[in-house]
């Protein structure tokens, strides 16, 4: 691997001419030379980007990082240390509001390419801007599906997060719409119960893939069911699995939604991170939020200009569609920037990596012969086992040994009960998921 070099020979004399000086040495000549690093850095010129940050962290005692090992929602996937560098630039982070496209072309330039980008991997027409977070997204798009249909029931996967299922519910309880679940068989939603509540009065039906237990759906014939009856096929979906599982536009689906914390954006303790929708150019103005779009200056050069706004500010309060969005702008940039630094090539070797690390996991714990896989589904980073060891002695055991993982889902449902969570993604070494193992093996 080369070195990085920002700037050219030309790039460094000019400087130094402007300064005045004859090296770049003199700009640190007030520093005592017994503080300077003299040669090379103690680390092995292979290392990855990765791996040199986690040669440092374990140089300290002090303030050390739990090792991740838990989904559901959020995910610790790697973030490339450019992110923060471009998000950090004054032309980003101190750009004013959307609203005065003359102040603020770089805030409004990043929105385009990050509704651009949503395009790209939902296959879908058009993308906005300005979600809290995947919840209040589905949520949304529920709305958007009442409102085109003219209907005030919708369907709801029991495989939905339950997180989400509950945001959803409270948001359709107060604007007097109706929801009834659709079972799950074998972990994943039941199409035969679909087929027998599926009537005229239904709005929309909203799914989700990879499911809550971390297992891929397969949703061949669906679209076509729903779309007889004229409603909404609604997808929540994980967009850094959009890498390498089928979009949304191939599943037929109307509308797709879910959160975008899985790309590039930090864990941060749960928050905030940043909600996704997207639909077909047909459901456009029935759209939340904003949607930024490009046009010409008067020297004929590119400006970007907010184009689609069905927020209360700039309607009737009556016609809005949404009264609660925010501008999620400076999550949308640490999203703009990992997709396209990672591009297509990289989202599908997020996704290998994720792959390989969460299977290799699965089999090593189902040797042990204490966790069973109840469902026996496909699944992609995240899976779900039963297990008869209690739930608060695999956490302490973990926590004892700096791990962070095995997630009761009996503590969210007691219909849940005995079934844990794992998550692995690319950042896991084979070092890591030996010592989950290790720990794990010592139980019962």
């Amino acid at each position: 691997m080369f070195k990085y070099f920002p700037h050219t020979k030309e790039d460094i004399n000019h400087m130094l001419k402007e300064l005045n000086i004859s090296s770049i040495d003199e700009l640190f000549g007030q520093i005592s030379k017994e503080v300077l690093l003299k040669g090379e850095y103690d680390i092995k010129n292979e290392m990855s980007e990765l791996e040199v940050r986690n040669y440092f962290r374990q140089l300290s005692d002090e303030n050390q990082e739990m090792v991740v090992f838990s989904g559901l929602g959020l995910y610790d996937h790697y973030q490339p240390a450019i992110i923060d560098a471009i998000t950090s630039r004054q032309e980003f982070l101190t750009s004013y509001t959307p609203y005065q496209p003359e102040i603020s072309q770089g805030t409004l330039q990043y929105i385009f390419e990050y509704q651009s980008m949503i395009q790209a991997l939902t296959g879908l027409d058009v993308s906005n801007a300005s979600m809290y977070d995947g919840s209040t997204a589905t949520a949304e798009a529920c709305f958007m599906a009442c409102n085109i249909t003219r209907r005030k029931k919708v369907l709801i996967s029991k495989t939905l997060n339950p997180n989400t299922i509950n945001v959803i519910k409270t948001y359709l309880k107060f604007r007097g719409y109706d929801f009834e679940f659709i079972s799950s068989k074998n972990g994943v939603f039941d199409v035969d119960d679909l087929k027998e509540k599926m009537n005229k009065e239904i709005a929309g039906v909203v799914v989700q893939n990879p499911n809550f237990f971390g297992l891929i759906e397969d949703y061949s014939g669906v679209s076509e069911m729903i779309h007889e009856y004229k409603s909404l096929f609604i997808q929540n979906r994980d967009p850094s699995t959009l890498g390498v599982l089928k979009s949304p536009s191939e599943d037929g689906a109307d509308i797709a939604c879910g959160d975008c914390q899985s790309l590039g954006a930090p864990l941060a303790f749960g928050g905030p991170t940043l909600g996704y929708l997207a639909t077909i150019k047909k459901h456009v103005r029935k759209l939340p939020g904003r949607i930024c779009g490009y046009t010409t200056d008067s020297d004929g050069k590119r400006a970007f200009v907010l184009t689609l706004q069905a927020r209360e500010q700039h309607i009737r309060r009556s016609k809005a569609n949404s009264n609660i969005c925010s501008n999620q702008s400076l999550m949308a940039l640490y999203v703009t920037v990992y997709t396209s630094i990672m591009g297509k090539a990289g989202l599908e070797e997020v996704n290998n990596l994720s792959y390989q690390n969460a299977h290799y996991l699965y089999e090593k714990l189902l040797k042990t012969k204490k966790f069973f896989d109840p469902f026996k589904q496909p699944f992609l980073k995240e899976f779900t086992l039963e297990t008869t060891i209690s739930h608060d002695l695999i956490s302490e055991a973990l926590f004892n040994n700096n791990i962070f993982g095995g997630f009761s889902l009996e503590s969210i449902s007691s219909e849940y009960e005995n079934l844990i969570n794992f998550c692995v993604t690319e950042k896991r070494t084979k070092a890591e998921i030996d010592k989950l193992i290790e720990v794990l093996e010592g139980l019962s």
